[in-house]
């Protein structure tokens, strides 16, 4: 097994020993939320059914766009990493996801919608930031990604962010001239 794997591996271990039922339940709740990006994709829609937050609608689901691209269809079957829990004999809170553990997809959505909203200095990115702070720990938590799938997942989505506004004040600059 290579270092970055075993560490990984440690952290997560390390983690199953914090495990106390209240915490198994919230984050088994909590994680859910991520699924399918549904929570984000219903966010987006709202923005963009609203007029007054209709540029911001647009940055969030161009982000989510771009990270749906780059995570789901270009990195995750090109890596095509193992989910730790088949290397450990882990019993799971939660369905075993059958898709390949490299970015987090539950931490790049997140992080794409809460970079969108940072990128737009919006005063929802905070509590953002922090619910998709608490998506990303609990697929560590429950022994669905590793450390790095998780660390590259909130990269990624924050460059996913950040290409969403770039975009869309491209878009909304050209309408207005």
């Amino acid at each position: 097994m290579d270092p970055i794997t075993t560490w990984d591996l440690s952290v997560l271990d390390a983690l199953q020993h914090c495990r106390t039922p209240f915490l198994d339940s919230l984050f088994s709740t909590l994680t859910h939320l991520g699924d399918g990006g549904i929570l984000w994709i219903v966010f987006a829609l709202a923005l963009l059914c609203i007029p007054k937050t209709r540029r911001l609608g647009l940055c969030v689901a161009l982000a989510l766009i771009f990270d749906l691209l780059l995570c789901n269809v270009c990195i995750k079957p090109l890596v095509s990493r193992v989910r730790p829990y088949v290397l450990r004999d882990v019993a799971l809170l939660v369905r075993a996801p059958t898709d390949a553990s490299f970015p987090s997809g539950h931490a790049a959505a997140a992080f794409a919608v809460s970079g969108a909203l940072a990128w737009k200095r919006s005063r929802l990115a905070i509590p953002v930031v922090i619910l998709a702070f608490v998506i990303a720990f609990s697929r560590l938590y429950l022994y669905l990604h590793y450390p790095t799938d998780v660390f590259a997942g909130i990269a990624l989505g924050a460059l996913c962010g950040a290409l969403g506004q770039f975009v869309s004040s491209r878009i909304f600059r050209k309408k207005e001239t």
